[in-house]
């Protein structure tokens, strides 16, 4: 269970060994053994009580802005422990290893663009859609070889070209998924910070949820998420989440477009004080949004010969991520 405490004027407290959530309509207790995670929005209080029962039963706390990013969380002190691993992955970072694993998580991240457009490909009597889905496709499988087939020495000798085919990719992705959209869900392009409408707003959330889980799987396995690999020049940011998360990535792309295809907001759940401000996410639009991602990360799937949830393949990935680091870091 993830606790999300986004309510405004919402307390949560400690009351005999559980959680409280008090709010303007009631009080609710979980114990803390069924809680993997807690989300505090601003306008929330916690009390400290709170944060040391959390850490006690190893649950995360993060604090997340109005875009669903995380500004900050607690962690235990038994994370991240490990030097032998952080410096592991800083000699991984400078390694000539480097290279090829930036190269096959780009791929990567084309590849599974090309399966959700595969997915959500269009019936051949829709000629003119079909015939731009397929054209997309193509072009992406393009980008994939030629990513395949760049060579160099060091990450920072192809970085930026593997950029622009990353970027490239990325575009005529959105162009097919916009053509998908309905009215109300409709957008020209990709729009990041901020989002001026539904679906980039919606977007930019579930990344911002999926870069929380990310960053403390990465946490938990003894791994820095701030010292990356393919995302080098992000200061004070955590740039190794920036890159794991190319992997993940269409997983929220899925959520987000099966949820505006079926229209499940209303347009009341969005707040945009004129066209030209950021459009942001309300109450409504976050709840049904966060309880959809969780389900999805919930749920169990069979990938790499085993069943688990997808939430627990990552976390599975980023403690072979370790041991990958510290078997390749001289390489």
């Amino acid at each position: 269970m993830h606790l999300v405490i986004n309510t405004y004027g919402a307390t949560l407290q400690k009351e005999n060994e559980l959680f409280v959530i008090t709010t303007p309509e009631g009080k609710q207790s979980f114990p803390p053994d069924i809680v993997k995670s807690i989300s505090i929005s601003k306008s929330a209080r916690i009390t400290s009580d709170v944060i040391i029962l959390a850490i006690k039963h190893k649950v995360e706390v993060l604090f997340v802005n109005d875009l669903g990013n995380p500004e900050g969380r607690v962690w235990s002190v038994q994370y991240g422990s490990i030097s032998n691993i952080r410096k592991a992955q800083v000699n991984f970072l400078y390694s000539k290893a480097a290279l090829p694993w930036v190269k096959e998580l780009i791929y990567h991240k084309l590849d599974s663009q090309v399966a959700l457009l595969l997915a959500l490909h269009p019936e051949p009597d829709k000629q003119q859609l079909y015939n731009f889905f397929k054209s997309s496709i193509n072009s992406i499988e393009d980008y994939k070889k030629k990513v395949q087939d760049v060579e160099g020495e060091f990450v920072s000798d192809v970085a930026p070209t593997i950029r622009g085919w990353e970027g490239a990719s990325g575009r005529r992705y959105f162009q097919s998924i916009a053509r998908l959209m309905p009215k109300t869900y409709s957008f020209e392009s990709r729009d990041r910070q901020p989002a001026r409408d539904p679906f980039n707003a919606l977007l930019n959330y579930a990344y911002g949820i999926l870069y929380g889980k990310i960053e403390g799987a990465l946490i938990k396995a003894g791994i820095d998420p701030y010292v990356g690999i393919f995302h080098r020049d992000e200061y004070n940011r955590p740039a190794l989440v920036f890159d794991i998360i190319e992997k993940y990535r269409t997983w929220m792309d899925y959520v987000v477009i099966q949820l505006c295809m079926a229209e499940a907001f209303p347009l009341e759940s969005f707040d945009q004080e004129n066209p030209q401000s950021a459009l942001l996410l309300g109450p409504l639009a976050k709840r049904i949004l966060i309880q959809s991602v969780n389900d999805y990360l919930g749920e169990v799937i069979l990938l790499n010969g085993k069943s688990m949830s997808r939430m627990s393949h990552i976390d599975e990935d980023m403690h072979k991520l370790a041991r990958f680091f510290t078997q390749n870091a001289s390489i």
